[in-house]
């Protein structure tokens, strides 16, 4: 295998690659060249996934490990930087960064009789098709996005929708001739403020959120409205499902509004299933072998949950964990996403070598 493969070396020319939107060509096809110039055959599937695999057959591998992570970066470009050991630019550490070290351990770990998967998608930060026609049976699964090194066991799902209200119009003067959509939100709201009142907290995530963004409503300034609409965000914790949140929502707002006000709750339509909750034992096997392997390279060995949503749920309830260089937010405000995104060299080399050396102990131990 690749014995020349330089992490940071790699990131540099990456985070130069325009890769927003959804024209991610380029960068795809450095990932394959490099891929290929390390000595490992890639394929591109058919909904934008890079695959690489190294080791035992699927149907005879003791232990299959997915590597998997995103070339996708949200708009605008932010042209590469280098001052001193940080380096800037979209991408950096979201998520070019998390794969320049995943793609180090990959190339340096010898599978052995195990088999290791590296899985890179096109369309993470908009609707993650590539992610959801994967169909990879692995056993455990290192998903790559900025952590600062912490190993991250859970994060909480998220899903949106419009719940609307139908009533009867009638003249503002003889209010009690309709049925008020809009007079309605009362009961409602008090549903969303109490929705998860008698829930424990979720041990690792802690409650889940409902909130309502966007409200619409009304024709006329003299007229009772027959119509009425809410958005409502859902920020889920395990085991909750999409179904499950919109079927126990409406049923309840049912119970709440007044005779003759309809109830309808539609989740926002997507071809890709949302991103759910999920939730990995934070003393299971993955997640202790990462943490102790992260301390032995500089870092804290934290484990906790990530704030963002990602494409890890979909891999659940196989073993997953998220870890990488870079991180969300500093002190100063944003990273990921912003204008001043940034990642640490020093960081993208911890996480390599942490990296290969938990991935060399789990392949080890199968």
């Amino acid at each position: 295998m690749s014995a020349t493969f330089d992490p940071v070396e790699f990131l540099a020319s990456a985070v130069r690659i325009d890769s927003t939107d959804e024209d991610v060509a380029e960068m795809r096809s450095f990932l394959v060249e490099t891929l290929e110039q390390g000595g490992v055959e890639a394929t591109v599937d058919d909904a934008g996934n890079t695959l690489a695999s190294r080791g035992a057959s699927p149907d005879e591998c003791t232990r299959h490990v997915v590597l998997n992570t995103h070339i996708d970066t949200v708009p605008p470009h932010v042209p590469y930087e280098r001052d001193g050991e940080t380096m800037h630019g979209r991408g950096s550490c979201d998520a070019k960064g998390p794969l320049a070290a995943l793609l180090a351990a990959f190339f340096a770990v010898d599978p052995g009789d195990a088999r290791v998967t590296l899985a890179v998608t096109p369309d993470e930060e908009v609707l993650s098709t590539g992610a959801a026609a994967l169909d990879l049976d692995g056993d455990l699964y290192i998903v790559g996005e900025p952590t600062g090194l912490d190993v991250c066991t859970a994060a909480k799902g998220r899903f949106q929708g419009t719940l609307s209200l139908s009533g009867v119009a009638a003249h503002a003067a003889e209010p009690t001739t309709g049925a008020n959509a809009v007079a309605a939100l009362e009961p409602v709201l008090r549903v969303v403020r109490e929705f998860d009142a008698d829930r424990d907290p979720h041990p690792e995530l802690g409650s889940a959120t409902l909130t309502p963004t966007v409200v619409e409503g009304g024709a006329a300034t003299n007229q009772v409205p027959a119509a009425c609409s809410l958005v409502l965000d859902r920020r889920s914790v395990p085991p909750e499902s999409a179904d499950g949140f919109r079927n126990e929502l409406e049923a309840r707002v049912r119970e709440a509004v007044p005779d003759g006000v309809g109830v309808e709750f539609s989740l926002t339509e997507r071809p890709t299933p949302f991103l759910e909750a999920f939730a990995t034992d934070p003393d299971h096997e993955l997640a202790r072998t990462l943490a102790a392997a992260a301390r032995d390279a500089g870092g804290r060995g934290a484990v906790r949950p990530f704030t963002a949503a990602t494409e890890a749920s979909y891999f659940a309830p196989a073993p997953t964990v998220v870890f990488g260089p870079g991180v969300l937010a500093d002190d100063e405000g944003a990273v990921a996403h912003a204008e001043r995104e940034y990642v640490s060299v020093e960081s993208v080399e911890r996480a390599a070598e942490a990296l290969t050396a938990a991935l060399s102990t789990l392949v080890a131990e199968a």
